[in-house]
């Protein structure tokens, strides 16, 4: 690596690589935006645009890093408080917005991550949750939140999200995490079991629990057609659960 390059860090993610070329930090994965049209409008289609997805108005908001480090537009938006879910991402404005970070590059600690989203609601502050590219981490981390603050099953919160932000896509390891998570809270992952006639995954829509109280406009009810879960859900007995005392163990977890 060149002297001047040691001296001068990218100035965005703070790491060392050739970012004035167009060169992937190594560590984070950042690197510097291509002012060309046509690349701008492939970016845009893949990773959602500088904007993030909107899970609940005024509340929460799921995206990407190249989104957490556009301040003004998350001012714009009225965000004030940033979730970070990789530990390799750097907080890049601690002068602007209250962070809280989760330190496990393996494990997800959801617990942690939904208290700090029910602080947030309690003081009706919009934050932002991000992963590198706002598919797998992040969003596994607003399903969390809503199983254990809605009261929703995982195929029920999966879905929630998913129709805000078509791009998500889960790995098979935060999958199993979600599972082991829902499992605890609910204590058993049988209701779920998909079926070939039902939409419901085992619940009736007698059953359903009611829809959040935020403003989130006339989106379309989940019941009213199929719901879109991922083949490798086993929505068995729970993987990565132990049954002696339905904790979560750790589980490898790759994926943005």
């Amino acid at each position: 690596m060149r002297k001047r390059e040691r001296e001068n860090p990218c100035t965005v993610c703070g790491h060392y690589h050739k970012f004035e070329e167009g060169e992937v930090c190594g560590i984070c994965g950042h690197r510097m935006p291509i002012t060309s049209d046509q690349t701008n409008a492939s970016c845009m289609q893949t990773t959602g645009g500088a904007f993030p997805s909107q899970i609940f108005n005024d509340f929460l908001f799921l995206g990407t890093y190249d989104n957490a480090s556009r301040s003004e537009l998350l001012k714009a938006q009225g965000i004030s408080r940033i979730l970070n879910t990789v530990p390799s991402c750097q907080n890049l404005y601690k002068n602007s917005f209250v962070y809280y970070s989760l330190q496990d590059d393996k494990v997800l600690n959801f617990d942690d991550a939904v208290q700090f989203l029910e602080k947030c609601e309690n003081e009706k502050a919009r934050v932002l949750v991000h992963c590198m590219t706002g598919k797998s981490r992040s969003p596994a981390v607003v399903i969390a939140y809503l199983m254990k603050c809605k009261g929703w099953r995982f195929a029920q919160s999966y879905q929630w999200v998913k129709e805000r932000r078509p791009s998500v896509e889960l790995t098979q390891a935060v999958s199993e995490q979600l599972q082991a998570y829902e499992h605890m809270i609910f204590g058993s992952n049988e209701a779920i079991q998909p079926t070939t006639d039902s939409f419901s995954f085992g619940f009736a829509k007698s059953d359903a629990v009611a829809a959040p109280a935020f403003n989130t406009g006339a989106a379309p009810s989940i019941f009213d057609r199929p719901l879109d879960v991922p083949q490798q859900f086993a929505f068995g007995a729970g993987q990565g659960v132990n049954q002696a005392n339905s904790t979560v163990t750790d589980i490898p977890m790759g994926g943005a």
